[in-house]
């Protein structure tokens, strides 16, 4: 596949997501209204009925199993040992459980534009934070990224009116 094929590909898979994760944010704001805020019934639901599907990955899940069983193992406070991969792993649940727990309540509290804004938000610092981290370099498309991000951010939560009516170039509103 060449570059513009594969760059088109990717972007149309981002837009897909982008708006199907608005659907479902939207569909979500008229599941609450109907029948009352249960963040964790929502979140058990999203999360089982898919479970199914992953009987049809069931060899690459054993085969992963084995891997992560055979990973170096790491000491417990000098109690326990267990194989590191399996200690990442659980890690990574500890903190994505935290994390959708937090959406899924936000989802309850805000309008979907605001979780869509959030989530979006935290995406990008997790991004920035891997770039750092792994000491990945920061490109001249990372700094276009994040000016858009920001920028989005600030049209968003109305900054670009705020300081231009500080500044004086746009009346404020009067108070009645």
């Amino acid at each position: 596949m060449n570059v513009i094929a594969s760059l088109f590909l990717g972007i149309t898979m981002l837009l897909t997501a982008l708006f199907m994760s608005a659907r479902m944010g939207i569909f979500q704001e008229v599941l609450y209204k109907k029948h009352g805020k249960h963040p964790r019934e929502a979140m058990f639901y999203c999360h089982a009925l898919p479970l199914p599907g992953f009987l049809l990955l069931t060899p690459s899940i054993w085969h992963r199993v084995a891997l992560f069983t055979a990973s170096e193992p790491v000491s417990l406070l000098g109690v326990a040992s267990l194989p590191k991969l399996w200690l990442f792993l659980l890690g990574n649940c500890i903190t994505q459980y935290i994390c959708i727990r937090g959406v899924f309540i936000l989802t309850t509290e805000c309008p979907s534009l605001v979780v869509a804004l959030v989530v979006t938000l935290r995406k990008f610092f997790s991004l920035l934070f891997s770039i750092f981290y792994f000491q990945n370099p920061f490109t001249p498309q990372h700094w276009l990224a994040t000016s858009l991000v920001f920028a989005g951010t600030a049209l968003f939560t109305g900054l670009f009116d705020t300081v231009a009516q500080r500044v004086g170039l746009v009346e404020r509103p009067k108070k009645e």
